[in-house]
C-alpha cells in the first residue's frame, strides 16, 4: 500500500512539472531565437523614400586646396597710429572726442591752456623789439664805418648783436609753432593763453586718455588717433609653415565674436627672422576697413596654400554623430547603411576622403543624408 501511495505521487509530480513545462513553452518565447536589431541600417518604405527624395553619388577626382589656418591680431604701423600730446603741457580747457570719431587733418580737436604761453609770446616780441633795435643799430654803424666815422669793431659788435637777436626771436617763434601759435599772429594786443591742439591725419579717434580741466604734462598721450588707410592683419606663423607663403596670397580672416563675417586680404609682408617660440609675424592688408577691427582684436585666418587631385565628396555627403563623420551606402532595395568615415574639413562645398578605399564604387547618399540619420536613431530608440 505505502509502494502504491509513493507511485500515485510520482505520477501526480511528473504530471505537474510537464504542465508547467508545456504552459512556459506556450506563453514565452526563447531569448536565444529574438533576432539582433542592427543599429547601423535604415530600411524604408515606398512612400518614406518618395518622402525624402533620397540621392546618392560616388567618389570623383576633384581638385582640393589645401588651407593653412593661422591665427593673429589687428595691428596698424606706427606712422598710422598717432599720439596726441603737449610740448609744453597745459590744463585740458576743452574737447568733444570720444573713441570711435572720425576726424580730419587740419581739425581741431582740443583747446589746451598754459600761463607758458603767454611767456613765450611776450618773449618773442620782445626779442622782435629788439632785433628790430640791433638792424637799426647795425645799419646806423655800416653807414659811419663807410664814411671812417666808426671802427670796424664797432660795427661789427652791432652785426654780432644783430645776429643773436634774431636767434633768439628764431628760436622762441619755433616752440610758438610747437604749441601751433603762429608767430606772425602775435602782437601787443594778440597775446593768447590757450593754444588749440590739430589733428595730423584722416581717421578716428582709438582712445580719449583725458578729461576737460585736467592738467597734461608733456610726456602725457591726450588721444590716440589711428589712420585706417594702412590697417593689417600682423599673423603668427610657425616656421615649419612659413615655405608655404608668399607676398600676395589672398586670406580670409573673421573675429571669434562674429566668425559668419569674412573679411578677404593678402599677405603684404613676411619677417625675416623667427622667435624663440618657433614663430614669425606675417603682415596681411584687409581689402576693407571695418571700424569694429580695432587694434588688439583677436582674429583667425585661412590661407589656401596648395591645390591638388584627390578624392572627394559633396559637404552634404557628411553627417555628424557623436563627434564622428558618417556617411550613408545604398545596398540597395530602399536599405542604407551608415558606415564612418574619414574627411579633411570641407573647402568650397567639398570634402576630402582619407579612406577612399572604403567607399570606391559605392552609392553614397548626397541629398537628405541627416533624415536619414534621425530615422536609424529613432528606430533605434522605438
Amino acid at each position: 500500500m505505502k509502494t502504491k501511495n509513493i507511485i500515485v505521487q510520482y505520477i501526480v509530480l511528473m504530471l505537474a512539472i510537464t504542465g508547467v513545462s508545456c504552459k512556459g513553452n506556450k506563453g514565452e518565447a526563447s531569448p536565444s531565437s529574438a533576432k539582433p536589431k542592427d543599429e547601423t541600417l535604415v530600411s524604408l518604405t515606398e512612400a518614406q523614400l518618395q518622402n525624402a527624395q533620397i540621392e546618392t553619388v560616388t567618389l570623383s577626382d576633384q581638385l582640393i586646396a589645401s588651407i593653412l589656418k593661422l591665427n593673429g591680431k589687428i595691428d596698424v604701423p606706427p606712422q598710422n597710429l598717432v599720439s596726441v600730446s603737449i610740448p609744453l603741457g597745459g590744463y585740458l580747457k576743452s574737447t568733444s572726442l570720444l573713441p570711435g570719431m572720425k576726424v580730419s587733418k587740419g581739425d581741431i580737436i582740443a583747446i589746451v591752456e598754459n600761463p607758458q604761453f603767454i611767456q613765450l609770446q611776450q618773449d618773442y616780441l620782445a626779442a622782435k623789439s629788439k632785433l628790430q633795435f640791433a638792424e637799426l643799430d647795425y645799419r646806423r654803424q655800416k653807414e659811419l664805418n663807410q664814411s671812417q666815422a666808426s671802427s670796424d669793431k664797432v660795427m661789427q659788435q652791432a652785426q654780432a648783436e644783430m645776429n643773436s637777436q634774431l636767434i633768439v626771436m628764431n628760436s622762441i617763434a619755433r616752440q610758438l609753432e610747437l604749441i601751433r601759435i603762429q608767430p606772425s599772429t602775435v602782437t601787443p594786443g594778440n597775446i593768447r593763453k590757450s593754444a588749440p591742439v590739430y589733428s595730423t591725419i584722416d581717421g578716428y579717434v582709438s582712445k580719449v586718455n583725458v578729461n576737460v580741466g585736467r592738467y597734461v604734462n608733456p610726456s602725457d598721450v591726450l588721444f590716440e588717433l589711428i589712420n585706417p588707410s594702412d590697417i593689417h592683419l600682423n599673423l603668427k606663423v610657425y616656421e615649419k609653415d612659413l615655405e608655404q607663403l608668399h607676398p600676395g596670397q589672398t586670406l580670409l580672416a573673421y573675429s571669434n565674436a562674429n566668425p559668419n563675417k569674412k573679411y578677404s586680404g593678402k599677405i603684404h609682408l613676411i619677417g625675416k627672422d623667427v622667435d624663440p617660440t618657433g614663430m614669425t609675424d606675417v603682415h596681411c592688408h584687409l581689402d576693407k576697413y571695418d571700424l569694429n577691427l580695432v587694434p588688439g582684436v583677436y582674429m583667425n585666418a585661412e590661407i589656401q596654400t596648395t591645390t591638388s587631385l584627390g578624392q572627394a565628396l559633396p559637404e552634404e555627403c557628411i553627417v555628424d554623430f557623436e563627434g564622428k563623420s558618417y556617411v550613408f551606402v545604398s545596398e540597395g532595395n530602399r536599405n542604407y547603411r551608415l558606415k564612418a568615415i574619414s574627411v579633411e574639413e570641407p573647402q568650397k562645398g567639398l570634402a576630402k576622403v582619407l579612406n577612399p578605399r572604403d567607399f570606391v564604387g559605392k552609392k553614397i547618399v548626397s541629398k537628405n543624408a541627416y533624415t536619414l540619420l534621425m530615422q536609424l536613431k529613432n528606430s533605434g530608440e522605438d
